[in-house]
């Protein structure tokens, strides 16, 4: 597959910003060619724009090489670049499962696209026959996320990979909550698939949502073109040792994701024994999705005991459902009660 016909022209004909550190990337001990403030507080350099040392560990953490690694100012960051690199604003279309992440429709908006939804099957399953069936020669993304959110189920690799077999656009599977899933992630089919692009990110399971810190997997070349449009200082310096510091105490990620995963099981069991709550979605995420008698009562009756879950009842399949985050087990159990006592009224 040539990705070159996929790529904006006025993207292929772009100079890169060249930055400082482009033009000088070894140590020194004086450095004045940046126009900073040379008082040290440990941020007034600008951080570095290859986050080199994130890649690094990264690459050994996925087993990917730090050349097909992307770096943003978090993933909706990254999922924009992929929007502005290969979409003609008015002219070209992506395509998205319904329901899905609610940036998409946004960032198709942003960059004057037209998004095509195609609504999932009943229980969440995906079509990918529909999905081509929704594509033609303007159709430049295929937005996959799984797992899927708000359902929070792993949809179908079989499926995928007819759309991924098409070979007609880019596409771009989000895994924000691959970590909390059994299933292989997608990266071992990047040297399979030219056309193939992975998102993934450090604000679920490595718990660093504050500090904005999204990856994306790909082919060199899909990666160079990335890295040529985005800004030069996208994921700070804070957020980088921040990001690096979390890498490389994977035990403790790994302690995390046990506890977060048991507490998953003990609110599965618990959730199934409740009369309010009609349907238990199977996930492969750290939330789960409930259908309930009625959404916005039992909504509004947690809220007024300050616990906040999440009403999805207006997206597609997902009628007087609510999410519910994995939080510690003393916040689980305090929305548990909450929920107990909703059924006694």
């Amino acid at each position: 597959m040539d990705i070159t016909k996929l790529i904006r022209k006025n993207i292929i004909n772009l100079t890169p910003y060249s930055s400082a550190r482009d033009e000088f990337d070894h140590v020194a001990e004086v450095y004045l060619d940046a126009n900073e403030n040379p008082f040290q507080n440990g941020f007034n350099r600008y951080p570095d724009p290859y986050q080199s040392k994130v890649k690094a560990r990264l690459s050994k953490i996925k087993g990917i090489p730090a050349t097909n690694i992307l770096l943003g100012n978090g993933s909706d960051e990254v999922l924009d670049l992929i929007y502005r690199a290969f979409c003609e604003p008015g002219v070209d279309n992506v395509i998205s499962h319904n329901p899905s992440y609610g940036m998409y429709p946004v960032l198709s908006e942003i960059n004057n696209l037209t998004l095509r939804k195609v609504n999932l099957e009943t229980g969440f399953t995906l079509n990918a026959q529909k999905m081509i069936d929704a594509s033609d020669e303007q159709t430049k993304l295929f937005f996959i996320c799984s797992p899927n959110n708000p359902s929070g189920n792993i949809l179908a690799r079989e499926e995928v990979k007819k759309i991924l077999d098409l070979q007609k656009g880019l596409v771009v599977i989000d895994e924000a909550y691959i970590d909390f899933a059994e299933t292989d992630s997608w990266l071992s089919e990047l040297d399979n698939y030219p056309n193939l692009i992975v998102c993934q990110t450090l604000s679920k399971a490595w718990g660093l949502a504050g500090l904005r810190v999204g990856m994306c997997f790909a082919s060199q070349e899909i990666i160079q073109v990335l890295n040529a449009i985005k800004p030069p200082y996208n994921v700070n310096e804070l957020s980088q040792q921040a990001a690096l510091k979390v890498l490389n105490e994977e035990e403790n990620f790994k302690t995390n994701l046990k506890i977060i995963l048991e507490e998953k099981l003990k609110m599965e069991r618990e959730l199934d024994g409740l009369p309010c709550i009609l349907k238990r979605y199977p996930s492969d995420a750290n939330f789960i999705l409930v259908r309930v008698n009625d959404a916005k009562v039992l909504y509004d009756y947690l809220m007024e005991r300050q616990i906040i879950v999440r009403n999805r009842s207006k997206e597609y399949l997902c009628d007087n459902c609510l999410r519910l985050t994995i939080g510690t087990p003393e916040e689980n159990q305090r929305l548990l009660m909450g929920i107990e006592d909703y059924n006694r009224i």
